[in-house]
């Protein structure tokens, strides 16, 4: 094809690009069904790992947990087993009088969901490849797969041991390469899937005092954008990827954190459910990216476009150059008092 030609029809597309987004602002997009496709989730123990699982449990997903903390994992899978027996309880209210049989099993719906746990350390590489295997032979192939763990070390960089900067490094970003290297061939050769990378906005612009953090955030970012791209360059249109971007979430990892108080009001930590529910809506409707709240886009523009002492200007302005420090203070506060009672 001509180029000038090609340019024209470029031009047109990046046009119809702008004018079908802008259709999905104003005409809410049908949300895809998960129901009965296997669904994995790193991190499901607590925070928005938890409240991700009991929301694909509302839509009856079957789902995989994987959590390093085995009793936290679990309560999460009891509270997914409650939610598939009331949904159980539902249809057979509605359906009529069913014989049940003995086990657990039998309370859940008639799909037969069940939700499967694993202890696994996503930070260690055969870990993860030797539960994947576990989870093929005993639940089946992984349709949506959420890579949602994440870890703080909550250190200054001078003083942050090395071990804690690796860890960090390995469950923020080195693990999203385990868990999709374990579950994307199968997704690739029945062109059908989905994968969320849960990152953070401080992997979109970044603060002081977390440079271990914001890196292993830039890292999966920039993992989860250079997939996409491979996936489209590979035809592979119908593995779907959403890569979540969350301001400060209220979920107790960066207790303490604060920007200034004028200003606070106008942008409050994120409640967990909130949070969860935007990205649910971005995944079910198969939206590439969602960064919440929206004045999230902005900030990422702004810092794009403006000088460096610019951004440091408005960072001064909102208080957000330090507003690690407080937690870093906090963190520091806890070990000290946990060495003291351990007589360290």
């Amino acid at each position: 094809m001509n180029i000038l030609l090609e340019f024209f029809v470029v031009t047109f597309r990046v046009l119809w690009a702008f004018v079908l987004a802008a259709a999905k602002w104003l005409v809410r997009p049908k949300e895809k069904s998960v129901a009965g496709q296997v669904c994995l989730i790193t991190g499901a123990g607590s925070g928005l790992g938890r409240l991700f699982a009991l929301e694909f449990a509302r839509r009856r997903a079957l789902l995989v947990l994987w959590d390093i903390n085995t009793q936290s994992n679990e309560e999460t899978a009891g509270m997914v087993r409650h939610i598939y027996r009331e949904m159980a309880e539902e249809e057979a209210a509605t359906a009529g009088p069913r014989v049940a049989g003995d086990g657990e099993k039998d309370a859940l719906p008639h799909c037969n969901l069940q939700v499967y746990t694993y202890t696994c350390d996503v930070g260690k590489r055969e870990n993860v490849y030797s539960i994947a295997e576990r989870v093929r032979k005993e639940v089946g192939e992984v349709s949506v797969l959420v890579n949602n763990a994440g870890v703080v070390s909550g250190h200054h960089l001078l003083e942050c041991p090395d071990e804690l900067i690796e860890r960090t490094m390995m469950v923020n970003c080195h693990a999203h390469f385990w868990t999709t290297k374990a579950f994307l061939p199968k997704m690739l050769e029945m062109n059908h899937g989905h994968i969320v990378t849960v990152a953070s906005s401080l992997g979109l612009f970044s603060t002081a005092g977390v440079e271990d953090y914001c890196a292993s955030k830039f890292g999966a970012v920039g993992f989860h954008e250079s997939l996409s791209h491979e996936l489209k360059a590979a035809e592979k249109d119908g593995i779907k990827t959403t890569l979540v971007c969350p301001y400060l979430v209220d979920t107790g990892m960066f207790r303490g954190c604060r920007i200034r108080k004028e200003i606070e009001p106008f942008l409050p930590p994120l409640k967990p459910e909130y949070c969860v529910k935007q990205a649910m809506r971005a995944i079910l409707t198969d939206q590439p990216m969602i960064c919440t709240p929206r004045l999230m886009y902005m900030v990422t523009f702004m810092k794009s476009i403006l000088p460096f002492e610019a951004v440091v200007c408005m960072y001064r302005f909102l208080g957000a150059d330090k507003c690690m420090y407080p937690f870093i203070a906090q963190r520091k506060q806890a070990t000290n008092n946990n060495e003291a009672k351990n007589g360290i």
